[in-house]
């Protein structure tokens, strides 16, 4: 595990990891918070729908990320950024599937799949900010400038 923490390659895999790891969490932990709101508001039909399963589920992941990222020392453009990309693919696809031009299937295969691409391209974009050391010290958070590709 030492490649993992001691290059910048590795803390970058690692930070990627880590992030996955805490979407599943998010997605584990929030949405059955959802469908108990959905229950006591009287709208568990919500719940059924793919639009609404489809922003929730990247709610949650973003949610969990987010929090991951700050405790990681992360600033919030950065986080921000991650979260318009989870986000991102499943508003393009849901566009399409209010038109019916894509299924349920499709927006929840497709979106899922397309969440590890833009996040890969969010961190790329700031490689230094994902590959650096991160202390989760409050008075070490800063605005990271996107690297130069």
């Amino acid at each position: 595990m030492s490649f993992i923490s001691s290059t910048a390659t590795g803390r970058f895999v690692r930070h990627y990891l880590e992030m996955v790891i805490a979407m599943f969490v998010g997605m584990g932990v929030l949405w059955p918070v959802w469908l108990g709101l959905f229950w006591l508001s009287g709208q568990s039909q919500l719940a059924d729908r793919t639009d609404v399963d489809a922003i929730t589920m990247a709610i949650d992941m973003s949610v969990a990320m987010a929090a991951w990222m700050r405790f990681r020392g992360h600033a919030w453009t950065p986080i921000l950024e991650m979260c318009a990309a989870m986000v991102l693919p499943f508003v393009v696809l849901l566009v399409s599937y209010w038109y019916g031009a894509v299924g349920r299937g499709a927006v929840m295969a497709v979106g899922h799949s397309a969440m590890f691409v833009t996040m890969l391209l969010a961190m790329l974009w700031r490689r230094d900010e994902y590959a650096g050391h991160h202390d989760p010290s409050p008075d070490r958070v800063r605005v990271a400038q996107p690297t130069s590709c």
